[in-house]
């Protein structure tokens, strides 16, 4: 008989924030959550920094004439944890869903810094953990700072390894390596509204790419921009003029590369797609880069997965340096990366190496 590989639902959430409000954005995702829930949904993903929504604003205001609402975002912002993770956590177990949640995170205490994460969630309520976007796109960089390597990670649930990246991140091919070097089954790309183009290849280009290229499944979650965005961010007829659409493009899709939900550029909706495991063995079997079609005997891919100190290092008198697994922003010179490759090939660290494990 040999192993059996059910097949299940997955779910795309394209929604719109509750704009800057970020406990009637948390109530509304945790409504949409157990609304996937009750369809069957295993693996739920919603658009990026979806609580309590993307800077927008950019797009039709000059940098200055935005801080008031970047004010805003940081004072909705999310900590993880809180009462806003412990909300969408309850309702990830009332769904029996892993769920996947953009927000605008800021470290506990802090009062200006935010990062742009996706939060994982088990179906069993707790928290996975979570994706700091790396390198923030565009105008992202006057709002958020990048994360590290630590967070660069796959999660195992009861469906499968599931993992995700966020918007432009999808494009980078070590991001897409270093998942599904560690077995990513379940993509989450998360994406903004666009509501200013009318042409979404880049999104569909990234998406299906990543699922063919790794015989997986990719959940491609898209926000959507209001008309409520719209008046509150574009109060002139000129700003308004810029807006063609909503600015959704949220999709599934398959191993193959094929479509399975959508594309759907409409307005809001959850998209759902049924998941048969035994595709990806199907066409692993012909091209498997994370396996036989590759040479890790050639290459090996090291990452850096120390997580970025951000406290100061105190001397008493006597040379200290971080302890192993932290780094305070110090990078490795070229005689040090070459050590932790050579590292990675005798401690048998292929394909994928650790740093935080070639130190241990």
């Amino acid at each position: 008989m040999g192993d059996v590989y059910p097949k299940f639902k997955v779910a795309a959430v394209q929604a719109a924030p509750v704009f800057l409000d970020r406990e009637k954005t948390v109530e509304k995702a945790c409504r949409l959550i157990r609304e996937a829930g009750k369809e069957g949904a295993r693996v739920i993903g919603f658009p990026e920094a979806y609580i309590p929504g993307f800077p927008h604003w950019f797009d039709y205001r000059i940098a200055r004439e935005c801080m008031v609402l970047i004010k805003e975002l940081f004072k909705n912002a999310v900590e993880i944890p809180s009462p806003a993770t412990d909300a969408l956590c309850e309702a990830a177990r009332q769904a029996q869903a892993t769920v996947v949640m953009g927000v605008n995170e800021r470290d506990p205490g802090t009062m200006g810094t935010l990062y742009n994460t996706q939060l994982f969630i088990g179906p069993d309520g707790s928290i996975l953990g979570k994706h700091r976007k790396l390198v923030p796109t565009w105008t992202e960089r006057l709002v958020h700072t990048g994360g590290d390597a630590s967070t660069l990670k796959v999660f195992q649930t009861d469906v499968g390894p599931v993992s995700g990246l966020i918007c432009g991140e999808n494009t980078n091919s070590f991001y897409r390596m270093a998942l599904l070097l560690q077995g990513e089954r379940i993509h989450v790309a998360s994406w903004p509204a666009f509501p200013n183009r009318n042409n979404h290849s880049p999104i569909e280009i990234r998406t299906r790419y990543y699922a063919f290229e790794g015989k997986c499944f990719v959940i491609s979650a898209a926000g959507v921009f209001s008309e409520g965005m719209m008046d509150m961010l574009c109060p002139t007829s000129e700003q308004k003029a810029k807006v063609v659409g909503s600015g959704a493009f949220s999709s599934i899709i398959g191993p193959t590369g094929e479509y399975l939900a959508g594309p759907d550029t409409g307005g809001e909706k959850i998209l759902y797609a049924e998941v048969d495991p035994e595709v990806t063995i199907f066409e692993k079997i012909g091209q498997d880069v994370t396996g036989h079609y590759n040479r890790f005997d050639l290459f090996t891919l090291v990452i850096d997965d120390r997580v970025t100190g951000r406290a100061p290092v105190f001397s008493s008198g006597k040379e200290t340096f971080p302890e192993p697994g932290v780094s305070y922003g110090q990078e490795p010179d070229e005689v040090e990366a070459a050590s932790f490759s050579s590292q990675a090939e005798e401690r048998g660290f292929k394909p994928v190496a650790f740093r935080s494990k070639l130190q241990s």
